[in-house]
C-alpha cells in the first residue's frame, strides 16, 4: 500500500519510511482494519485526517516555541479528530484518507489510535496542493467544520466557511504561521454522503499498484511495463535530470523540472511544473499530460517513487521514468476541472485528456 500509494502521489514520497513506520506500528500491537464503501451505515458519521504544509514558513515562530519551551504533540491528526468530535457532539465511526502517500499514514494510524476502521476511498485518487480539490467540493459537500491542531497544542475550529476555496486560504495561513504545517480534521460526512463524495477502491489500487511493481521485481520483468497494464497508464518520458529549480512562497512549494531524454527518448525534453506536486509537463514543449490527471516520477529500475518531496526537488542527474495515469472520471467533469484544470493553475488552455494527448504525440 505504501509503495503504490506513493506512486499515486504525483510526487515522490519516501515509501521505504513510511513501510518502516508501519511495520515498527504492527510490532508495537497496533491494528489496522480497511472497509469498502459499501461497508458503511447511512447514520455513520466519518472523517478527514490530515496535514496542511506551509512552504516559506515563518522560522522565527519555531525559534520562540523552542526557546519557550513549548510542549511538542505527535498525535497531532488523532487530537484533531478528538477536537472536531467535541465540538459536533459526534463520535466518528471511521476515517477516510485526503490523498496517497504521507495522508495515507495518517489516516491509518488515525484510525488504529481511534479503534475506527479506513474506509478504501480518497477524497482525491492523487496528491494535490489545495483543499479545495477534492470529490466532495465538486459534489456539493462543504469540508467544514474542520478542527485544526498544531504540534505546540493550539487548537482552532473552523465553523462556517464562504467555501473550501476560504477553508483552503486559512488552513494555509495557520500552517505557514505554525512553523510549516498544521493537522487537521476535516469533510465530517455521513455515510449516504461518502458513497456520493469520495474515490472508491483508491486504498485497493494502491495495493494493487505496489504488489505489480514488487512482483515485477521478483520476476524480472519490467515494473513500470507492468504497472502500465493495471493503471492504463502512459509511459511519457524516460530521462536524466538536467535542471531543477525549487522556491517557498505563499504556503506551497514551486519547482519547474527539465530531464534530457536518453534510450527511445534521446535528443527529447520534458518539463515538468510542480506546485507542491507534479502539475502540469510539456514534451518538446508540448503540452502533455494536464491536471487533473495523475504525473508520477519513478524509479525505471523497480517502479518505486523516486523522492523529490519538499524542497529537495528532483535529485540532479537520476534517472527517471515519467508515467501518466488517467484521473478518475470523477474530476473530468466541468466543476472538477474547474478547480484542477489547467487554467485554475493560470495557464491559458483547456484541458484536453491524457489519452488524447498521448494519440498525437508522434513517438
Amino acid at each position: 500500500m505504501m509503495v503504490g500509494s506513493s506512486i499515486q502521489a504525483t510526487r515522490g514520497n519516501n515509501s521505504e519510511g513510511l513501510t518502516k513506520r508501519l511495520k515498527s506500528a504492527l510490532a508495537e500491537g497496533k491494528k489496522f482494519e480497511i472497509i469498502s464503501v459499501e461497508d458503511l451505515g447511512d447514520e455513520w458519521t466519518v472523517v478527514v485526517p490530515c496535514g496542511v504544509g506551509g512552504g516559506e514558513t515563518w522560522e522565527y515562530v519555531r525559534e520562540r516555541m523552542k526557546s519557550q519551551k513549548a510542549p511538542s504533540f505527535s498525535d497531532t491528526a488523532t487530537r484533531a479528530v478528538k477536537a472536531l468530535s467535541r465540538y459536533l457532539g459526534v463520535e466518528f465511526k471511521a476515517v477516510i484518507r485526503n490523498e496517497p502517500a504521507q495522508s495515507t499514514m495518517v489516516a491509518l494510524m488515525t484510525a488504529s489510535d481511534l479503534g475506527i476502521p479506513i474506509v478504501d476511498a480518497c477524497l482525491s485518487g492523487r496528491a494535490r496542493p489545495e483543499v479545495e480539490q477534492q470529490i466532495p467540493f465538486i459534489n456539493g459537500i462543504p469540508g467544514y467544520p474542520a478542527a485544526f491542531f498544531t504540534t505546540w497544542g493550539d487548537t482552532v475550529i473552523i465553523e462556517k466557511a464562504v467555501d473550501d476555496f476560504r477553508v483552503e486560504d486559512i488552513s494555509r495561513g495557520i500552517a505557514v504561521a505554525s512553523g510549516g504545517g498544521v493537522w487537521m480534521a476535516m469533510n465530517p460526512m455521513s455515510g449516504m454522503d461518502v458513497k456520493r463524495g469520495v474515490i472508491p477502491g483508491n486504498l485497493s489500487q494502491a495495493i494493487l499498484f505496489g504488489r505489480t511493481v514488487r512482483e515485477a521485481g521478483e520476476k524480472g520483468l519490467d515494473p513500470i511495463r507492468e504497472l502500465l497494464k493495471v493503471s492504463g497508464g502512459f509511459k511519457l518520458f524516460h530521462g536524466i535530470v538536467a535542471k531543477s529549480e525549487m522556491k517557498a512562497e505563499r504556503g506551497f512549494s514551486w519547482g519547474n523540472v527539465e530531464l534530457e531524454g536518453i534510450k527511445a527518448f534521446k535528443g527529447h525534453t520534458y518539463k515538468i511544473f510542480i506546485k507542491n506536486e507534479n502539475i502540469l509537463s510539456w514534451f518538446d514543449g508540448r503540452p502533455d499530460c494536464m491536471p487533473p490527471d495523475l504525473i508520477c516520477n519513478l524509479d525505471p529500475k523497480t517502479g518505486n517513487s523516486v523522492p523529490t518531496w519538499g524542497m529537495k526537488g528532483y535529485p540532479r542527474g537520476e534517472e527517471v521514468v515519467m508515467v501518466g495515469i488517467p484521473a478518475s472520471p470523477l474530476w473530468r467533469v466541468p466543476k472538477g476541472l474547474e478547480i484542477f484544470g489547467p487554467r485554475h493553475f493560470g495557464f491559458d488552455f483547456d484541458y484536453v485528456p491524457l489519452e488524447e494527448l498521448q494519440k498525437i504525440r508522434g513517438i
